[in-house]
């Protein structure tokens, strides 16, 4: 199947699989005048790709896990379990990190209320 075929049957962009191509995520054999073809495994491979980027991987890690679906093994199957958890941790981290940054904020947030009200305390005494 050609690139605009594959694109409509695994709901992505024309460009994303080029890009997925360009990034060793995908691969394509290529006609005599240099359109790409693609067989009907791709489809799930894209939708996989899709799986991935949505659960926040970016491109070196999912090339990291591929193996496990291109070349089952429990070798394979146990790398991209252990790069999984370790990408999990990473987000737990930055999970964390925007939590204390959200609590910084809102501390902000509450001493600028504070002072607001501290400002408009005596324009009200004012017209009394």
């Amino acid at each position: 199947m050609r690139i605009g075929e594959l694109a409509d049957r695994a709901g992505v962009s024309v460009r994303s699989l080029r890009y997925y191509e360009e990034q060793g995520l995908l691969t394509s054999t290529r006609s005599p005048s240099g359109q790409r073809h693609y067989t009907e495994i791709e489809v799930e491979r894209v939708i996989f790709i899709q799986r991935m980027y949505a659960a926040g991987l970016s491109s070196r890690t999912i090339i990291e896990v591929l193996p496990c679906t291109d070349a089952p093994s429990e070798e394979n199957s146990d790398a991209a379990l252990e790069r999984l958890v370790l990408e999990r941790d990473r987000i737990t981290d930055h999970i964390n990190d925007l939590v204390q940054t959200r609590d910084a904020l809102d501390g902000l947030i509450g001493m600028n209320r504070a002072h607001r009200a501290t400002l408009s305390e005596p324009a009200t005494s004012l017209r009394s």
